[in-house]
């Protein structure tokens, strides 16, 4: 093998570690042993590219790896931790994961431990901060779902039995703590009496380069009215830089226009929201988008008062209720009776899927509605249905925005 193709194996092994970590910031050697074998052979690459790059820090051990990253901005889409079903966590099983971590953490714990004593050990410990955990079917599945959450991070390993049916049946399961991972689960130190404000703010960053990355790296869609001056003035000077960078890193393709930029994965592996795709909620959303931005996104050469081309709109709530009112009535029919007896329900999940994906933002008045919800175009098939004749292909300057292949 030449030292080229050693070259070009290397980077594609790194690349491949990157997103994985990028991807799933905790990493074990026993549920992802071949990505562990590629991010160890090139934890100094790794290291140094996550610092440099994003002001990431990694730590790669014998049996794991766990990327610490920074706070999110504010106004970035929240990733909340999410049942094994996909719902997300309530404020209630974010407190039982925390205490459940607590008492894995006190010195007085095993390597080895029974459910019912680790449960056992939550509940005296919440008693003692004041806090009632009633032994409750919904209680006792939110604790599940903390512990689940847990052995899917690799912090804990069903060695006999099953966490699942202790929440139903109090079955009992005999639990393997991964410990030497336990302190990497919180990203900063938490000193007694921590303001949680202070915690939670992202650290400051006089670096615009590395800014714009990070902020490329984890949401793939930044307004160029978001930016401020000097991360802006970095955008637009340095883009070709910027695009090489997130190509041999992450193997994302940058893509920019009026409106701001997009960090497109042709992979279609990175993202941790699958978009389009089935389900009524992803349906509903796909339809939504496409109405709002069709109804409402002003046309591709619009230029505002200063000659800009506006990147979103605000669509009144009203709007929106009557939108997702027609399509309940067109389509609803396929759609699950618990969202289609609740519009409201059905409202709420929809956007907070299309905010998680930065193509709308609540706000207090109705919804803005950004450019890049043009690049979604929907087909609705019915049975006997005929597919409609391909669209043109776009205007060399057409906006990005405007393109229907969607990340």
């Amino acid at each position: 093998m030449s030292a080229v193709t050693t070259s070009a194996h290397d980077a594609a092994e790194r690349r491949t570690a990157a997103r994985a970590l990028l991807l799933t910031p905790v990493l074990t050697t026993a549920q992802q042993p071949e990505v562990m074998r590629l991010v160890r052979r090139h934890a100094p690459a790794l290291r140094t590219l996550f610092g440099s790059q994003l002001g990431y820090t990694l730590v790669v051990e014998s049996t794991f790896a766990r990327l610490l990253k920074t706070p999110p901005e504010a106004g970035m889409p929240v990733r909340p931790a999410r049942r094994a079903d996909g719902a997300p966590f309530a404020a209630r099983t974010y407190v039982h994961l925390c205490l459940v971590t607590a008492a894995l953490l006190a010195p007085s714990a095993g390597e080895q431990v029974l459910v019912s004593t680790l449960i056992e050990q939550v509940r005296a410990d919440a008693a003692g901060l004041g806090l009632e955990l009633p032994d409750s079917l919904t209680e006792r599945r939110s604790l599940v779902a903390a512990l689940d959450l847990l052995v899917r991070w690799g912090v804990l390993s069903e060695t006999d039995g099953s966490t699942a049916g202790w929440a139903e049946h109090r079955e009992e399961a005999l639990l393997t703590v991964h410990r030497p991972l336990l302190p990497y689960l919180l990203n900063r130190p938490l000193p007694a009496g921590a303001d949680v404000d202070a915690l939670l703010a992202p650290a400051e960053d006089h670096q615009p380069r590395r800014r714009l990355r990070r902020l490329l790296s984890e949401n793939p869609v930044v307004l160029r009215s978001d930016l401020d001056a000097e991360t802006a003035d970095v955008l637009s000077r340095e883009r070709p830089v910027l695009a090489r960078q997130l190509d041999e890193a992450f193997g994302l393709v940058l893509e920019t226009r009026a409106e701001g930029v997009l960090a497109h994965d042709p992979d279609a592996s990175l993202s941790d929201v699958t978009f389009p795709g089935t389900g009524t909620v992803r349906q509903a959303a796909l339809l939504l988008v496409e109405h709002l931005a069709i109804d409402h996104l002003p046309d591709p050469d619009a230029r505002d008062a200063t000659g800009a081309h506006p990147s979103s709109v605000l669509v009144s709530w009203s709007a929106v209720d009557d939108c997702l009112g027609v399509l309940l009535t067109r389509y609803g029919r396929g759609w699950q009776q618990r969202l289609r007896e609740d519009p409201l329900r059905l409202r709420g999940e929809v956007l907070d899927l299309l905010t998680s994906l930065s193509l709308t933002t609540p706000s207090a008045d109705g919804v803005l509605v950004h450019a890049v919800a043009a690049r979604y175009r929907t087909e609705v098939t019915h049975h006997r249905a005929t597919r409609r004749a391909p669209d043109p292909e776009p205007e060399p300057d057409a906006g990005l925005f405007d393109l229907e292949d969607p990340q």
